[in-house]
């Protein structure tokens, strides 16, 4: 009962700050809705960029992966900086200069409606198939071990899951609807210092828990037992090979975290190229911590229980319900469901986004008013979050583990999108079939790698497709090129002068990420 209680004091209260402070938003105007009137600083977009990114599918399967192999899957958390690096300095200053709204609309910019569109419809498949259904059904897995919904209730785990997505859905419905990305934006923010302070807390307990009352003996015990699982260095047929993590991984990570819409959009929101610019390295810094609370109890989990959880994805939630004291486990369970809530409310504002402004707009409704626009957004969210509870209790039948599986998902539309947007940066002569053709040889070859090429890493097909489809979009404009050169003009919507300390942050980061590698290797302090 405590934890129920606690539970819902600290909901309500993210619910009520977060009304007060987008209260005075004009949410009948797209930019406000959408942007949060371009207004939002730098502290904000850092967290929240990082919560919408962290969230329990994350917190769920990197640990379970950790459990499962090794520290190799820190990969994926450890070189995301890169990435936000690349945003910082390249693709953010682009997007602020041009005023786009969404990525697909720079896509029109420079090649044409139709190349948006197309887009558009990828980014919309990937959360409708993969993403929305895999961050409810990780999250009502996790809520469901700490409240025991499905033993309370008497209900099989199919329907325990689809009751879970369905309030944790109907309540981020009521978010996006009525605050927009200002509301979702503070509410992260208060989610992403509690989530911080209690996914750091979990390792710490579950190493005094493991040293049987000894922080120093847990620590010693993890560092000393079972130290081929500290070596993030990986071979070529693990998780993560290390061949990948400046090919396949980056090529996975440039798509992700400076072309995705739901993580691009915070920082499209930002009052100013500084503020940007400062959002997006500090979320850099923040994610290179992320180890300590994505892979270590993972680990911790393996000293714990052994080999004895046959899913992986288990394991996680199994440490927290075995080290949290009972006072806690509702905080951090509003904690986790807050984080639960930020990605699924940042995947569905991004669709919102999306869909009324690429494809209603223009389609359907060309001169619809702001007021128009909002409205259709708001009935696509009921409609595509509801397809998405739906779809949610069949992940129970996914065979792969959660996050592979999503990774996996995310490649058929990865490298079409990034490819598209670094050639329409660095070119001015490649024509608008480029990335369409670019796009559809893409989805033949990375679904038929599926087939013939069986378990081979999907990270080293990655490392191969992306750079082919910038040389075959390279060789279609020798053959049919633009008749005048692109030029990205101005828009004039924020200021964009950088922020004065890029480079020192950026030095910091750089430093940092070497020296996690150093220690997590076979001549590192670790192992």
């Amino acid at each position: 009962m405590l934890s129920i209680v606690t539970f819902l004091i600290f909901t309500v209260g993210v619910f009520v700050f977060t009304w007060y402070k987008a209260r005075n938003v004009n949410m009948q105007s797209s930019e406000g809705y959408f942007l949060g009137g371009r207004s939002l600083p730098g502290i904000v977009i850092a967290c929240s960029l990082v919560l919408t990114n962290l969230s329990t599918e994350q917190m769920v399967g990197l640990n379970g992966q950790s459990y499962m192999s090794s520290m190799t899957v820190m990969a994926w958390e450890v070189t995301a900086p890169l990435s936000l690096i690349f945003l910082a300095f390249l693709f953010l200053p682009k997007y602020l200069k041009s005023g786009i709204t969404t990525i697909p609309d720079f896509l029109q910019q420079r090649f044409d409606l139709s190349t948006r569109q197309l887009m558009s419809i990828l980014f919309l498949i990937g959360y409708a198939s993969s993403f929305l259904p895999t961050v409810l059904y990780s999250g009502a897995l996790v809520l469901d071990q700490i409240f025991n919904v499905s033993e309370t209730l008497q209900l099989s785990e199919f329907w325990t899951i689809f009751l879970i997505a369905l309030a944790i859905g109907g309540i981020g419905c009521f978010y996006i609807i009525y605050g927009g990305l200002r509301a979702i934006s503070f509410a992260d923010t208060i989610y992403g210092i509690g989530l911080i302070l209690g996914g750091i807390l979990i390792p710490f307990l579950g190493l005094y828990h493991l040293g049987d009352g000894s922080l120093s003996v847990g620590t010693d015990r993890l560092l000393h037992t079972n130290t081929d699982k500290l070596n993030a260095i990986g071979g070529p047929g693990s998780n993560v090979p290390w061949p990948t993590i400046l090919t396949g991984l980056l090529f996975n990570n440039l798509f992700y975290w400076c072309t995705n819409q739901a993580i691009v959009q915070r920082s499209l929101g930002a009052k100013s190229l500084a503020e940007g610019q400062k959002g997006v390295l500090f979320a850099g810094f923040f994610k290179v911590f992320g180890v300590l609370y994505l892979v270590i109890p993972g680990l911790i989990a393996y000293d714990l229980y052994g080999g004895n959880i046959p899913n992986g994805d288990q394991a996680y939630p199994q440490l927290v319900i075995d080290v949290l004291p009972t006072a806690l486990s509702g905080f951090f369970a509003a904690v986790l469901f807050g984080a639960i809530m930020s990605s699924f409310n940042g995947a569905l504002n991004s669709c919102i986004t999306l869909f009324t402004l690429d494809l209603y707009k223009p389609i359907f409704k060309p001169n619809a008013s702001d007021d128009q626009i909002v409205k259709a957004g708001r009935i696509f969210a009921f409609s595509f979050a509801f397809l998405s509870i739906i779809i949610t209790p069949f992940v129970l039948f996914a065979g792969d583990g959660l996050y592979n599986y999503l990774q996996e998902m995310f490649g058929f539309i990865n490298i079409p999108i990034l490819g598209a947007i670094v050639i329409g940066f660095f070119t001015k002569y490649v024509p608008a079939i480029a990335p369409k053709i670019a796009t559809i040889t893409h989805l033949i070859l990375y679904g038929a790698s599926k087939v013939v090429l069986g378990d081979l890493n999907f990270l080293y097909v990655l490392a191969i497709l992306f750079p082919l489809n910038i040389a075959l979009q390279l060789i279609i404009a020798q053959f049919r090129s633009r008749e005048t050169p692109y030029e990205m003009q101005d828009s004039g919507a924020v200021d964009m002068t950088p922020w004065k300390h890029r480079k020192l942050t950026t030095a910091l980061i750089l430093i940092m990420v070497i020296g996690l590698y150093v220690f997590f290797s076979p001549l590192g302090v670790a192992t």
